[in-house]
């Protein structure tokens, strides 16, 4: 039988890890996932959240190694998605008396259409559900990143557990941010906002001026439903969220993203490195064909200046551009403060740099220089001009 794992006196882990999983959603999860169910011990036994139905054996084994899941009082669902509520039906059959709560009304409505009617009870913000000697507070989180999302302040503990804030798409055999590889879970939580929660900022930032209400004693972890659980670093990922994440704020770096067919957009995307490092501004070369989108987001998430590049095929952009362009887009990326480069090759027509000029437009960046296009093989002469004029524009950007 798999083990829980105790989180606090009478509170324990009781999820799953999916080791294997590399891809959620479009997104690379290189490092797996995992899906967090936390489960108290109390006058009510209180299940928070639940599992991905697949894992429905390791869920279960880990709650009996506790308890008897029959003795389950309370399931408290943070959130309709189905790698957080698939197992609800589960815990219904096993603890057919089960109270089932979920933010009002779109939780319900959520769980509803998923699953029918197991009659749950809506509760919203301000709302509260005594345990014995503990009291659940529900503050709702809408479009962090589902219209139902919520999240559950448990007073006793001074535990906040925040379903899809704050986590992270990490699988490891360690339940806690001080256990694991720290560095690795900061970049995975900045993968996981940049390609998930990043479309919904402002409601984001809400969430964490709700968590900073409670008081700065008030929180001892920070127990998300993807991740490692926040317990010696619980003010950094608060800070993270509010200083880059949330914030809207870009830095003075550089993302250039591209695909080229021969050599030539490939030449174009090297000089305008160049001129972005002899100004100082750090530089990100990004080929599509082996970088992710989601890893290009993840560099995306503050950077000042994109530049994104393709040659032309069949008059358009290239494929695997025309796919990061869409999946960026996807995110809102809508940044007064950013500003764009298109740039690429062309035998014909101009026609894919032109519609990546366009894309970049429509995704609202500035745009200070036309495209940078060129026929054929650029020359070293228009390289160095491509270079100087990444000069001129970081420069104006600093006047």
């Amino acid at each position: 039988m798999l083990s829980a794992v105790q989180v606090k006196p009478d509170v324990y882990w009781v999820g799953a890890v999916d080791w294997n999983a590399r891809s959620f959603h479009g997104y690379t999860t290189e490092d797996g996932i995992t899906y967090n169910a936390y489960l108290i011990l109390d006058e009510k036994v209180t299940l928070i959240d639940t599992a991905k139905i697949t894992f429905k054996d390791e869920f279960l084994q880990r709650i009996s190694s506790v308890i008897d899941p029959s003795k389950i009082d309370v399931l408290v669902c943070n959130h309709v998605e189905m790698d957080h509520s698939g197992n609800v039906p589960t815990v219904k059959s096993v603890a057919p008396n089960v109270q089932i709560y979920a933010s009002a009304p779109q939780g319900v409505k959520g769980l509803t259409a998923h699953y029918g009617d197991l009659g749950y009870k809506g509760v919203k913000t301000g709302d509260t559900l005594n345990i014995g000697k503990r009291t659940l507070t529900f503050v709702q989180t809408p479009m962090v990143h589902w219209p139902d999302n919520m999240v559950t302040y448990d007073d006793y503990d001074k535990i906040l557990f925040s379903n899809d804030a704050f986590g992270q798409h990490y699988a490891s055999s360690v339940r806690f941010d001080d256990e694991a590889d720290y560095p690795e879970v900061m970049k995975q939580a900045r993968k996981y906002y940049a390609n998930i929660v990043q479309p919904y900022r402002m409601q984001a930032a809400n969430a964490v001026k709700a968590v900073r209400s409670l008081g700065p004693d008030a929180l001892d972890m920070i127990a998300p439903a993807h991740g490692v659980i926040w317990r010696s670093h619980v003010e950094d990922i608060l800070k993270a969220y509010e200083d880059v994440f949330t914030s809207g704020k870009v830095i003075e770096k550089a993302v250039v993203a591209y695909d080229s067919m021969w050599g030539s957009t490939d030449k174009i995307a090297h000089a305008i490195v160049d001129g972005f490092q002899l100004e100082g501004v750090p530089a990100h070369l990004m080929d599509i064909k082996e970088n992710h989108p989601s890893n290009i987001m993840e560099e995306f998430l503050d950077a000042k200046y994109v530049a994104v590049g393709s040659p032309t095929l069949n008059s358009q952009m290239l494929p695997t551009v025309a796919d990061f362009l869409t999946y960026m887009k996807g995110l809102s990326p809508k940044n007064a403060n950013r500003v764009g480069i298109a740039f690429g090759s062309y035998g014909w027509a101009p026609l894919g740099p032109k519609n990546v000029e366009a894309e970049l437009k429509a995704a609202g960046f500035q745009m200070p220089e036309p495209v940078f296009a060129f026929n054929w093989i650029p020359t070293q002469e228009y390289l160095d001009g491509v270079r100087d004029k990444v000069r001129a524009i970081v420069q104006a950007q600093r006047a």
